[in-house]
């Protein structure tokens, strides 16, 4: 729940109270319950990056443990479009709350795409940030910079549970957003995460700033997650945004 506001009996959060010069109008939007959107994630830290890419104040951000589910689904699709709409299906089945999903990695273009789906795995079932990263930049090691063209990839995906599609299944609606770069000799930074210090955004020359040492606000603007994130964001708008 959204800190500070009270649940009603339904479960819908409702919006801080009018203030005094509110006309009659805004007094009855501001009452209104918010719609809850389930994010399919139990980190506060994605939870919280959504909410404020998606800038929709009229809808509740939940994430899984706020709705009390323990369930984990088997992301087995082959592609981030594919994962995440499982995640969306099996979630919003779950909940009966419409859900968005998100799948996102790293492609190489010297790895032929790799490591892909595996971005968060790629040296090993609980490899670290630190882990994944020295292995890609071994993988690298002595590549010039014009073979080292890389790319964050995001799909989100959205379900709605009273929706049926044609042969009887959960229909999502996708966004996706691609955040085009090359991969650093050595990791700089401490901003971002997972591989942010050893990513040169495109628009660095090559040897410039990784994401590691961008500020937070300016990453944020043109990730691949900001960019699905407003693409997403006109088909949140008919929920309550």
């Amino acid at each position: 729940m959204s800190g500070g506001s009270a649940a009603s009996p339904a479960g819908l959060d409702r919006r801080p109270g009018p203030p005094p010069t509110a006309s009659a109008q805004e007094r009855r939007w501001l009452a209104r319950p918010r719609p809850r959107l389930v994010v399919a994630t139990r980190s506060r830290h994605k939870l919280a990056e959504l909410r404020d890419l998606l800038r929709l104040d009229g809808i509740e951000f939940v994430d899984l443990d706020d709705v009390g589910i323990s369930d984990e689904v088997e992301e087995t699709g082959a592609t981030f479009a594919a994962n995440a709409a499982l995640k969306a299906r099996f979630y919003a089945r779950r909940s009966r709350l419409p859900t968005l999903a998100d799948d996102s990695g790293l492609e190489v273009d010297a790895l032929g795409g790799g490591p892909g789906i595996r971005t968060r795995r790629y040296a090993g079932e609980r490899a670290t940030d630190d882990e994944n990263n020295a292995k890609l930049l071994g993988a690298l090691a002595g590549l010039p910079s014009e073979r080292r063209g890389a790319r964050y990839r995001c799909v989100l995906a959205l379900a709605l549970p009273e929706t049926q599609g044609p042969r009887g299944g959960l229909p999502v609606a996708l966004s996706r957003g691609t955040f085009e770069g090359r991969i650093a000799t050595t990791p700089r930074g401490t901003n971002g995460f997972g591989y942010d210090p050893i990513f040169e955004p495109a628009s660095e020359p090559p040897g410039g700033a990784t994401v590691g040492e961008w500020p937070p606000e300016r990453k944020q603007a043109v990730s691949h997650r900001a960019r699905a994130a407003r693409r997403m964001r006109p088909r949140l708008l008919d929920l309550g945004g």
